[in-house]
């Protein structure tokens, strides 16, 4: 399918795209958008190669530019060595879109201090690395954007603590760079989606209908309509906004 259209007003031509985690669920979906929006997109992915290869063949096949990048967020040394690759590759970085995270549903008191340190080195500082690498030649207007939960504001059930925690720093993480890059003419966000139908949250799972019955849409989203709103803060129609926290969930937190 060609889903770039070359007659629509590529917003965002020229600008060269880095997105964490892009290459399945809602990083795919993130991806594509900005690919379809005229972007550069670099993207890395830690597993599912073939989704990746598919995914660069897709955008480069309807007249995008794509490179999948093989890096685990948890190795600080791999997520900056892709960031070297795609400034290599398409040049300095205008967008980051720290995407790349991991789940897990466990009683506190059974947690270890190793699924701690994955929880803490995927989710927040996996976040952190990559802005401060990217910092170095991104212009003015550039954008980082960062993919949270609306769960970092609502726990919703027990046995979701680790996450949840991990969620929440990243409020902080945009509201703190969002003061320091200002003067930089740069855009700090966060984007909290609730329900996704994604392999990571399928909606026809188990707890999908209890979901559901707590959201005032009583659907779940889909990864277009995240991508969708990470598009308009990548656009110039997000230049003004910055260290604001945007929940995106059907209505759930409502």
């Amino acid at each position: 399918m060609n889903w770039i259209n070359k007659n629509m007003m590529n917003t965002l031509t020229k600008k060269v795209v880095l997105v964490t985690g892009g290459s399945r669920g809602i990083g795919a979906a993130i991806t594509k958008r900005l690919a379809k929006d005229g972007a550069s997109v670099a993207f890395t992915y830690s597993r599912s190669s073939e989704s990746a290869a598919t995914l660069v063949k897709d955008i480069n096949a309807s007249g995008g530019q794509a490179l999948a990048l093989l890096a685990n967020s948890a190795s600080p040394n791999e997520l900056t060595a892709a960031i070297r690759k795609t400034v290599e590759e398409f040049g300095p970085i205008d967008i980051l879109v720290n995407n790349a995270g991991i789940f897990m549903v466990k009683a506190f008191e059974e947690h270890t201090l190793e699924e701690y340190d994955e929880m803490m080195a995927v989710n927040v500082k996996a976040a952190y690395v990559a802005a401060q690498a990217v910092l170095e030649r991104m212009p003015a207007g550039g954008r980082i954007i960062t993919i949270g939960s609306n769960m970092a504001d609502n726990a919703m059930g027990t046995q979701t603590t680790l996450y949840t925690m991990s969620k929440s720093a990243l409020q902080g993480f945009t509201r703190g760079l969002a003061r320091d890059l200002g003067p930089r003419k740069i855009t700090v966000n966060l984007v909290q989606p609730g329900p996704v139908d994604t392999e990571m949250n399928p909606a026809d799972a188990d707890h999908a209908d209890y979901l559901r019955s707590r959201m005032a849409l009583g659907a779940y989203g889909d990864g277009e309509d995240i991508a969708g709103l990470v598009a308009f803060l990548a656009s110039n129609n997000g230049k003004f906004i910055t260290g604001s926290i945007l929940t995106i969930d059907g209505g759930l937190n409502a």
